[in-house]
């Protein structure tokens, strides 16, 4: 067995690899940019080695720097996590010659498999059934065009070198397949230093179901079932689960033999995926083999209880597998979702900055319930525009798929992230969603329910209850702690008031307080317009930013925020602000006058922090709607601003090359 390994990547995978290594008694090395110098996974590392510049193509792309540091420190094997150099076969066969242990497949099976066209010709070759497409070389956007009207819309574009959704396009007719090629193919460039792209047929409603393979060098292999990941935006994963709703145990069977058959073919070695498309009959076609670890493991993990990194590594150390096809089960259900840096509100475009506040519900077994999270930040930590804006993976195990979904919406409602935008209330929403409870999934779940964007939910007149009262619950405490101050004027009589409003956006909900005390924990009875008297009870404190506690018979689990003259309240993807207040200062109230908000229709705004990669227009033209203005980049992501409208540009207040803030002046029209 290795005494040392280092880590090729960062954040939360070189974390994960980093606990499992310290488990074996194996020493790390740690791999990090100049925006990494104060990571967690530098931390946690026994060893860390600088190895260059923010941006990935000068230091995590770099196999140069990554063998250096090897021999620096000593390190006898490298894992490459995920991304970066993990599927480059030049950067295994690298170590290799230099006597480096590669924690993953050999250049054969990277070759064949990591390749996304070439994996396409050799699973034709071994008669596994794919989906239509063109897998030679693409010259340029005209090509494009015609192999796309001879495959039939809609049509995927995809890197050949591609992952995590970047370099991917859809077209749905042709006049999208021009612009998706340069925009494909651009992503690839910066991202993987491959511009190689490939086309498709696009399945239209399919579902995104991987089987996880495990093979040793002794001719073992075998598959650990399957994971659903059809929810995805951008085409790429947001929520996944293990198992899946929709197999049944013969399809199972027969896409993981097809799996493993793949697998053994290439001679695999390590822990691998094999993506399969499944359409409504449950037909499966093999899209592509990601020769690595993958980011949605862990419900894997869960699910059959076999450590992932911790066979990988034993298996690069020559060693065999300690168990066979019949001694994997399926246990209980595990549902993944990744948080990342971006805001739900504005199309999911990246956030960066500085995370104020971190805190992640508490791992660990509650009673039958599991909570994971895997993570590369704390408190304090920066998301930078350089990587990937994923912050963490939240997992949550049950013994049924509900239960697991329950769980992971009390475990969204307790997560507190601030300083950046996230997509943490999406998230919270996506676990009350009835089509995702019922397991009703497609790749296009997302566009198809939120077709004009996400918005936050607006509550029913339950939950408009529930929330009332949490808002009077913390009120009655703020004025209490107000009337017993020192040093007031005239002394509280003591009396408590009865009669209350609660604004919940812009419905004034009449409150009463029937009976209790309001003390620390509180326990009251209210009842909200009318309604029945609910008792609400928590040993919330003020300054707390997690309000737990019942109302009724109901468990609530939310977050607050100060808000002028009242709080911010986040539950279940809702988030409206409450105020509490008398009923004489709800009348004045009414009268004050409303804000109007500002216009902007005359100005280009940067929908998010990123860099501007080019501009499209000079100050004086004339632009028809839907013509491109500029493009703006951020976490490896370009994203095309169009003109709205038809009009003029009066004037240029950014460049290329020009770092903006979110909202910031692009440009100015007539």
């Amino acid at each position: 067995m290795f005494t040392k390994i280092l880590i090729a990547s960062r954040g939360e995978i070189a974390c994960r690899v980093i606990k499992t290594a310290r488990k074996m008694g194996i020493a790390t090395v740690a791999v990090y940019s100049d925006a990494d110098r104060d990571a967690v996974h530098v931390e946690m590392a026994d060893e860390a080695v600088h190895i260059g510049p923010a941006p990935a193509a000068q230091s995590y792309l770099l196999p140069e720097k990554i063998i250096a540091a090897c021999k620096t420190t000593g390190a006898q094997a490298v894992h490459p996590g995920y991304g970066f150099l993990s599927e480059r076969a030049s950067f295994c066969e690298a170590l290799e010659k230099e006597g480096i242990v590669f924690i993953g497949p050999k250049p054969k099976a990277i070759t064949a498999m990591g390749d996304k066209i070439e994996s396409k010709k050799f699973a034709n070759a071994a008669k596994v059934s794919t989906v239509p497409g063109w897998l030679g070389v693409i010259e340029n956007a005209d090509h494009a065009e015609k192999i796309a009207d001879e495959i039939g819309y809609p049509v995927m574009i995809k890197a050949s070198a591609g992952g995590g959704g970047k370099g991917m396009r859809i077209a749905w007719d042709r006049s999208e397949v021009r612009d998706g090629f340069d925009r494909a193919r651009s992503e690839a460039r910066s991202s993987f230093g491959d511009d190689r792209v490939f086309i498709e047929k696009f399945v239209v409603d399919p579902r995104h179901i991987e089987i996880q393979v495990l093979a040793d060098a002794h001719g073992n292999a075998l598959y650990l079932g399957e994971r659903e990941c059809s929810i995805q935006r951008r085409n790429q994963k947001v929520v996944e689960e293990a198992p899946s709703p929709f197999l049944d145990a013969n399809t199972r069977k027969a896409m993981g033999e097809q799996a493993v058959a793949l697998a053994k073919a290439v001679d695999y070695q390590s822990a691998g995926t094999v993506e399969f498309i499944v359409d409504k009959d449950k037909n499966f076609y093999f899209l592509e083999m990601n020769t690595r670890l993958q980011v949605e493991h862990p419900v894997t993990e869960l699910i059959t209880g076999i450590d992932l990194v911790e066979q990988m590594i034993r298996v690069a150390a020559g060693e065999k597998l300690a168990f066979g096809q019949d001694d994997i089960k399926l246990n209980g259900w595990a549902v993944e979702s990744r948080l990342y840096a971006e805001d739900p509100y504005r199309n999911f475009l990246p956030s960066i900055g500085r995370l104020t506040r971190y805190r992640p519900p508490e791992e660990g077994r509650f009673n039958d319930i599991v909570i994971r999270n895997d993570t590369g930040v704390t408190e304090g930590s920066e998301i930078s525009m350089f990587y990937d804006p994923m912050i963490a993976k939240l997992c949550t195990w049950a013994p049924t798929r509900l239960q697991a979904i329950d769980a992971m919406s009390d475990a969204l409602d307790s997560f507190v992230v601030d300083g950046i935008e996230h997509n943490i209330p999406f998230l919270a929403a996506l676990m009350r969603h009835p089509r995702w409870r019922e397991g009703r999934l497609s790749t296009g779940f997302i566009a198809e329910e939120y077709p004009d964007g996400f918005a936050p939910i607006a509550p029913e007149a339950g939950e408009k209850a529930v929330l009332a009262s949490v808002a009077l619950a913390i009120e009655l405490l703020r004025r209490d702690r107000l009337d017993r101050l020192a040093g007031r004027l005239a002394p509280h009589s003591g009396a408590l008031k009865r009669d209350w409003v609660v604004k919940i956006g812009e419905d004034y909900l009449s409150a009463s307080v029937i009976e209790g005390m309001v003390s620390i924990p509180i326990e009251v009875d209210l009842s909200v317009d009318g309604g029945e008297a609910i008792t609400v009870s928590s040993d919330w404190r003020p300054g707390d930013i997690v309000w737990r506690g019942t109302v009724g018979d109901r468990a609530v689990t939310a977050q607050l925020r100060p808000a002028t003259n009242g709080i911010r309240i986040a539950w279940q993807g809702m988030s409206v602000t409450a105020r509490a207040m008398l009923p004489r200062t709800a009348e004045l109230e009414k009268l004050m006058p409303e804000k109007v908000a500002p216009d902007t229709s005359k100005l280009l705004l940067c929908p998010m922090p990123g860099l501007v990669v080019s501009i499209a227009v000079v100050e004086g033209q004339e632009v028809k709607a839907g013509e491109t203005l500029a493009v703006v980049e951020a976490m490896k992501m370009e994203n095309v601003l169009r003109a709205e409208r038809d009009l003029t540009v009066a004037k240029l207040n950014a460049k290329p090359g020009d770092s903006l803030a979110v909202d910031a002046v692009i440009m100015e029209f007539a």
